[in-house]
């Protein structure tokens, strides 16, 4: 399947492993790259510059296709040193980054000076317009679906994804509920040039996270997800659990006088890689989209995107052309 998005990421499939923290390291990555699709690592998962960089070096030694890496600008603890981040994303020859959170404009001069090709995150129309008009080559446009932080506005794909085809010149991807092929077609036929999926490829094969997690994934429903934070204007979508739980219980005893030192035992990293990396499923709020009600399987990687481009071809060319020919 040919897009601009294949076009401009040198990629066989229109399909993005999107950045998640705790996620996206090399094998997966390169298991999504090596699938035809744009395995990306998450930068600031690793740690320091220096672990990205010998990172970023083991995803080349497991791939020879393209893969990109994740900047996430977001209200930190401590601010990251994001300018060696990305002198490793420049010194290790990634030439797509996928950035996200806050406005990247201040970043964006020393990454296209080195020939990077940047796709921003958003979560609404007025972003992406943004993200255009100081240089960003495509976006991924995140519907409130998503998993992790979808905005403040609360508009789903339906509407989000065919307003940002009317508004934009360059492509987008449409992340928020990207599962399978009727996901794809769909995201296609709204404007889209393709699709991000995090959810999805989290219970995968090759998804370097605890069994427990994937097994959530699986039992999980399309009503399993909660949103945290929404006092303090972070709104995060997350699977449910008691940590989760005990956020909502302190943000409707607090109200508006909540702050994030109320709840960050609950939410910070360092619990939440317990999740992802130990099976500890209560020990924090993890990012999870909706889209885990569509999850029924764990395959590989190369299972799951092998599928989701042969159904897409049959959906096209069998049951919405045969729609047209009766």
């Amino acid at each position: 399947m040919k897009t601009r998005i294949t076009e401009l990421f040198g990629i066989r499939h229109p399909i993005i492993q999107g950045g998640m923290h705790y996620v996206g390291y090399a094998e997966l990555a390169s298991a999504v790259s090596n699938a035809g699709g744009l395995g990306i690592i998450t930068g600031l998962t690793q740690g320091t510059p220096e672990a990205l960089a010998r990172e970023i070096a083991r995803c080349h030694d497991m791939t020879d296709k393209p893969f990109g890496v994740n900047l996430t600008f977001l209200p930190a603890f401590q601010e990251p040193p994001y300018p060696e981040y990305i002198d490793a994303i420049i010194q290790g020859g990634i030439r797509i980054v996928e950035t996200a959170g806050r406005n990247p404009e201040a970043h964006l001069p020393r990454m296209k000076a080195a020939g990077i090709r940047v796709i921003h995150k958003c979560t609404s129309v007025r972003h992406s317009l943004k993200a255009e008009k100081i240089g960003c080559d495509a976006v991924s446009v995140d519907g409130f679906e998503c998993g992790g932080h979808p905005g403040e506005d609360d508009v789903p794909n339906m509407i989000l994804l065919p307003r940002a085809a009317e508004s934009l010149k360059i492509p987008f991807v449409a992340s928020g509920g990207m599962a399978d092929a009727r996901s794809l077609v769909a995201a296609l036929a709204l404007g889209a040039e393709g699709m991000n999926m995090g959810t999805r490829f989290m219970a995968t094969k090759e998804a370097p996270i605890h069994e427990n997690v994937k097994q959530a994934l699986v039992a999980a429903d399309e009503l399993a997800t909660r949103l945290i934070m929404r006092p303090i204007r972070n709104t995060e979508r997350v699977l449910d659990n008691k940590a989760v739980d005990e956020i909502l219980r302190l943000e409707t005893e607090k109200g508006s006088g909540i702050g994030i030192m109320d709840i960050r035992h609950l939410v910070a990293g360092a619990e939440n890689r317990k999740v992802l990396q130990e099976g500890m499923m209560d020990n924090a709020a993890w990012s999870c989209g909706m889209v885990c009600g569509l999850i029924h399987d764990v395959p590989s990687v190369k299972e799951l995107i092998d599928r989701i481009m042969a159904e897409a071809e049959a959906l096209i060319r069998g049951r919405l052309e045969g729609l047209l020919a009766a």
